[in-house]
């Protein structure tokens, strides 16, 4: 499994797809919620194995803040490693970007997984599309 920017429109499409089984599917979320029209200026970070996309997530440059989001992980492919490989690629692409810090809004379930990867908390939970989540930082440079 490789976790890396996205290198054609194939992995885009097949990532977005992946996105909405897993937002709009599992979770309930609006597909108007998930596709925000801002995926053409993000970095497109995946994680592929046998030119599948497995993981996504993606990378939004706000100044010298890269803003994460949109991290979806194949549900069979759970608790194998690929979130924390997408993690670990989406800061190397945001720093290579200039970025110097990273942000992002966490699913509670999963907080533990970006503290693990040095984030911590700021501010009081909050419920976004109907799921609780916490904001999250990391200083990366």
């Amino acid at each position: 499994m490789e976790a890396r920017q996205a290198r054609s429109r194939s992995e885009v499409e097949q990532a977005l797809a992946l996105r909405e089984r897993v937002f709009c599917g599992e979770q309930g979320v609006a597909l108007a919620a998930d596709q925000d029209g801002l995926d053409e200026q993000a970095i497109q970070i995946v994680a592929v194995e046998a030119e599948q996309v497995l993981g996504t997530c993606r990378v939004l440059l706000d100044g010298e803040i890269g803003r994460l989001g949109r991290m979806a992980v194949e549900h069979d492919a759970r608790g194998s490693g690929i979130g924390a490989a997408l993690l670990a690629a989406a800061e190397r692409s945001a720093m290579d970007a200039g970025a110097r810090s990273m942000r992002l809004h966490a699913q509670r379930y999963v907080e533990d997984l970006y503290a693990r990867a040095g984030y911590t908390p700021y501010g009081e939970p909050f419920v976004e599309e109907g799921i609780p989540h916490i904001a999250m930082e990391k200083r990366l440079a």
